[in-house]
C-alpha cells in the first residue's frame, strides 16, 4: 500500500485572527449559523411595516427550528446559544429576541428544572406553541423581594390560582400576544400555601391560542419601542387555575399534596435556580452586541475604502479612509471590537469551568460586568461606524439603523447595565486588598511593554476602589445607604477599570497563543492601542500615583498616533477576519463598491435614448 502525504497549507493571517475572535472551534461552533444566515429566507427584505417585519421574525423562527437537529440540544448548549445571538443579531434583531426567549429562557429553564422525559416538550420543540418568559413586573422589575403576582395553592383542586393583584404587578414586556402563533409562558409568581410564603417560583402556563389570550389571562400590547418590532405586552392573571404540575420542579417537593417543605434558604436557592438562565442570557447578549459591532464596523471600513472624495488642490480623488479623521476612530473601534469578542469568550469560559460556589460567584461577576461593558462599548462602536458612513447609513436598506437602536435593548435586557455594575461594585468594594504585588515600579517602564501596560491597567482599578473605600469609611457607620452612595461613583469607575483589565488580559493570552508572524503582530498592535488609549484617559491618576513619569505622559499621544496608523493600515484585512458571509454583506449596498447602483432610476435621463439618436 502506498501512502501519499499532502502538505497542508498553514492558516492565513485572516484565519488565525478569526480563531482569536470566535475561538479555536469556530468552524464547528459558528459554521451552521454563518451558513443559515446566507440562505434565501434570511436575506434582507425590502421595506415592510412593523407588523410585517414581526411576522417575518416568527416565520424565520420556525424555519430556524426546522433547520436544527434538536431544539433541546440548542437550548442545553450555552455556546450554541451565544453563537445564535452573534450571527442572527446583525441580520434580524427581532428574530434574535424571540429566539433567545424561546430557546434560552423558556425551553432552557424547562430542561434545567425537569427530570429528562418527565414532561412532554414536543409542542415547544416543534413550535406548535412558542415559549416566552414572564418575570419582570411593571413596578418591581426583577426584584423578587417585591414581586406581587401570586400563585395560591388550592388544596381541594390540588393546583394553583394565579392572580395579579394591582397594576404594578402586571408582567412587563414579555412577547405574549398571539403574533406568531399560540404561546405558552413560564410565569414567575410567589407561591402561597395556607398563608405561608414559599418564595418566587416558575409556573408553566398556556397563554394564547393562535387568535387571542386564553380565559383568565389579559394581554395588552405595549406602545411601539425603539428598534426592531417585537410584540412586547402587559400580561395579567385573573384567578387563573393551573394544575399542580404547572409548578416547575414540583416532583422535587415530595410529601402529600399540599405540602411545600421550603425554608428561607430553600426559597432563595429555588428563586436563583428559577432565574438561572439569566446568566447564559447575559453571555448571549454580549455575543449579540459583539456580533452587531463587528458587522457595522466591517461595513464602515468597506464603505470608507470605496467612497472617494476629491483630493486637495487638484490631486486625484482618494478614499475617505485615507484621512486620519476618518480612519482614526475606526482603528480605535477595531481594537475595542477585538477586546469585546475576547472578553465575552473569557467570561463564557470562566463560567463553564467553575467547579465550586466561590468560583461560580467570581465567574458570574465577570459575566455580569462583561455584559454591561460589552454592550456599552458596542453602542459606541455602532454609532461611530454609522457616523463614518454619513447619511447613507441612516437608510434602513443599508442595515445599520436597526443595530443602532437594537443595541439599546441589549443594554437593558437580562439585567440593566448600571444595576449589574452596581452589584459588582458592592461585591468588590472591600474584597480587594489595598495594595498589589504586581504593580510595576514607576520607572523604568516601557509603553511598548505589554506587562508594564497590564500593571498600569491593574493600578487604575486599584486607584478607583481605594477612593471608593476611603469615601465609604468617611460616612457614618450606622448609615449603610449613605456609605454606599458615598462610595458608588468611584466604585463604578473601579468596575469599569476591572472590565478593561480583564479584556487586556484576554488580549495577552490570545497573543501568546498565536505563532510568531503577521497574525501575532496585528493582534499585538490592537492590544497595545486598546491599552494605551485607556491609560491615556487615566494618565493624570497614574502620574499622581507615581506610576507614570511626566515624560511617559507626554509620550502617550504620540504612541496612540503611531498605533492608530499601524492598525488602520491593515483595517480591511482585520475586518475580513470577522468572517461575515458575503451573502449577508451583499444585502447592505454600502458594503460594496457599486453602492450607488442601488439608487439607479430606469426612467432617469442617463437611461433614456434621445429621440434624435433613435
Amino acid at each position: 500500500m502506498t501512502v501519499t502525504l499532502t502538505d497542508t497549507a498553514p492558516p492565513s493571517t485572516t484565519e488565525l485572527l478569526t480563531g482569536v475572535l470566535l475561538g479555536p472551534e469556530h468552524r464547528r461552533e459558528h459554521g451552521f449559523w454563518q451558513r443559515l444566515i446566507s440562505t434565501e429566507p434570511f436575506r434582507r427584505p425590502a421595506g415592510g411595516t412593523p407588523e410585517e417585519r414581526l411576522e417575518l421574525a416568527y416565520d424565520r423562527l420556525r424555519i430556524l427550528n426546522l433547520s436544527l437537529d434538536s431544539g433541546a440540544r440548542l437550548a442545553s448548549d450555552p455556546r450554541a446559544l451565544a453563537a445564535l445571538h452573534a450571527w442572527l443579531g446583525p441580520v434580524d434583531p427581532a428574530l434574535t429576541t424571540v429566539a433567545g426567549i424561546h430557546y434560552n429562557l423558556f425551553l432552557g429553564s424547562l430542561l434545567d428544572h425537569e427530570c429528562a422525559g418527565r414532561r412532554d416538550l414536543s409542542d415547544y420543540l416543534t413550535m406548535r406553541r412558542i415559549g416566552t418568559f414572564l418575570c419582570t413586573e411593571v413596578a418591581h422589575g426583577n426584584n423578587a423581594a417585591a414581586m406581587e403576582t401570586t400563585a395560591t395553592y388550592d388544596r381541594e383542586r390540588d393546583g394553583f390560582v394565579l392572580h395579579t393583584p394591582n397594576p404594578g404587578a402586571q408582567k412587563f414586556m414579555p412577547n405574549t400576544s398571539p403574533a406568531g402563533g399560540a404561546k405558552s409562558g413560564l410565569v414567575a409568581a410567589r407561591l402561597v400555601a395556607d398563608g405561608a410564603d414559599h418564595g418566587v417560583r416558575l409556573f408553566l402556563v398556556p397563554l394564547t391560542d393562535e387568535v387571542r389570550a386564553l380565559p383568565g389571562i389579559r394581554v395588552r400590547r405595549l406602545p411601539a419601542r425603539m428598534g426592531s418590532p417585537v410584540d412586547h405586552c402587559l400580561t395579567s392573571f385573573d384567578q387563573l387555575f393551573v394544575e399542580r404540575d404547572a409548578l416547575l420542579g414540583s416532583a422535587e417537593e415530595g410529601g402529600a399534596p399540599g405540602e411545600f417543605m421550603t425554608g428561607p434558604g430553600d426559597r432563595r436557592r429555588r428563586f436563583l435556580t428559577s432565574i438561572g438562565r439569566v446568566t447564559p442570557g447575559r453571555i448571549s447578549m454580549s455575543a449579540c452586541a459583539a456580533g452587531s459591532a463587528r458587522a457595522t464596523l466591517a461595513v464602515a471600513v468597506r464603505y470608507g475604502g470605496h467612497r472617494m472624495i476629491s483630493g486637495s488642490r487638484g490631486a486625484p480623488p482618494v478614499p475617505v479612509n485615507a484621512h486620519r479623521t476618518h480612519h482614526g476612530p475606526l482603528a480605535s473601534a477595531m481594537a475595542t471590537v477585538f477586546a469585546m469578542s475576547l472578553l465575552y469568550r473569557r467570561a463564557q469560559e470562566r463560567w463553564e469551568a467553575c467547579a465550586d460556589e466561590d468560583g461560580r460567584t467570581e465567574a458570574g461577576r465577570l459575566v455580569d460586568v462583561a455584559k454591561a461593558w460589552i454592550t456599552w462599548r458596542a453602542r459606541e462602536v455602532i454609532v461611530e461606524s454609522r457616523e463614518r458612513c454619513g447619511a447613507q447609513a441612516l437608510l434602513e436598506n443599508n442595515g445599520m439603523t436597526e443595530l443602532v437602536t437594537g443595541v439599546e435593548g441589549a443594554i437593558t435586557a437580562e439585567g440593566d447595565n448600571i444595576a449589574l455594575y452596581a452589584k459588582a461594585a458592592a461585591d468588590m468594594l472591600f474584597a480587594a486588598e489595598p495594595g498589589r504585588d504586581d504593580v510595576p515600579a514607576p520607572r523604568p517602564g516601557d509603553l511598548a511593554d505589554p506587562r508594564f501596560l497590564g500593571g498600569l491597567l491593574a493600578s487604575v482599578q486599584d486607584i478607583w476602589f481605594a477612593r471608593a473605600r476611603a469615601r465609604a469609611l468617611r460616612a457614618p457607620d450606622a448609615d449603610a445607604f449613605g456609605r454606599w452612595n458615598a462610595a458608588s461613583g468611584p466604585a463604578l469607575r473601579g468596575v469599569e477599570a476591572y472590565a478593561y483589565r480583564q479584556a487586556a488580559e484576554a488580549y495577552a493570552e490570545a497573543r501568546a497563543a498565536l505563532p510568531p508572524g503577521e497574525a501575532r503582530d496585528r493582534l499585538a498592535e490592537l492590544e497595545q492601542l486598546f491599552a494605551v488609549e485607556w491609560i491615556s484617559r487615566n494618565s493624570g491618576d497614574l502620574l499622581a500615583a507615581g506610576l507614570l513619569s511626566g515624560d511617559q505622559v507626554e509620550a502617550l499621544p504620540e504612541a496612540v498616533e503611531e498605533l492608530v496608523a499601524a492598525v488602520a493600515a491593515h483595517a480591511p484585512e482585520l475586518a475580513d477576519s470577522f468572517a461575515l458571509p458575503e451573502r449577508l454583506l451583499a444585502d447592505w449596498p454600502i458594503a460594496g463598491p457599486g453602492y450607488a447602483d442601488a439608487y439607479d432610476d430606469p426612467g432617469g435621463p442617463w437611461n433614456t435614448v434621445p429621440a434624435d439618436a433613435r
